[in-house]
């Protein structure tokens, strides 16, 4: 039932969407130079990596600098990304990786490979469901990088505090989800942005 949810809604989200995808995409052609969409590696259902897509929100090979952004006005983030960025914009394109089936509209958000070697054994039935593109730990820490930029040493405290609290929400997700929990996640994450 899940799968059919998503499968309907990402192809309504991505017919309904595409004259803000059209627009989005040439706002960032004309703002920097590089691609429109950024390809990373994040580890999915099972363990298993696949190539999540975003908007292009900073300057090409920003992530050689870094995994995490730090603040608001990170300086690798573009003019046109700080925009797509603070309204999620960046994360519509994942409507596709829903629709392949490497995500669900609602589940733990997919990390990358370097955080999730840190997990648990525990930690790591994260992985028994699909990655979602919003979560009950994404609205929570919707001011993520926020919180780093207050941080003398954002990685460490990225990996001793937000990512635990992250993990241990995203297990009682899967421990419990359902489609009714999963609508009122979607819901919150539009009042949160």
């Amino acid at each position: 039932m899940k799968r059919l949810f998503d499968i309907l809604c990402s192809c309504i989200g991505l017919l309904v969407l595409s004259p803000l995808l059209l627009i989005t995409a040439i706002w960032i052609k004309c703002d920097s130079d590089g691609p429109v969409l950024y390809r990373q590696t994040r580890v999915g259902r099972f363990g298993r990596d696949f190539a999540i897509l975003k908007f292009r929100s900073m300057a090409v090979n920003s992530d050689k600098q870094g995994l995490i952004t730090i603040g608001g006005h990170d300086s690798r983030v573009t003019r046109a990304g700080y925009y797509i960025r603070k309204y999620k914009v960046d994360e519509l394109p994942q409507l596709v990786n829903v629709l392949k089936g490497d995500m669900s509209f609602v589940g733990p958000r997919p990390e990358v490979r370097k955080y999730v070697d840190l997990y648990t054994s525990e930690q790591l039935h994260v992985l028994d469901v699909r990655p979602g593109i919003t979560d009950a730990a994404s609205i929570k820490y919707r001011n993520e990088n926020d919180l780093l930029a207050a941080q003398a040493d954002p990685e460490a405290y990225y990996i001793g505090t937000i990512m635990p609290d992250k993990l241990a929400i995203n297990l009682a997700y899967v421990q419990h989800h359902s489609l009714w929990g999963d609508l009122k996640l979607i819901i919150n994450t539009f009042i949160a942005i």
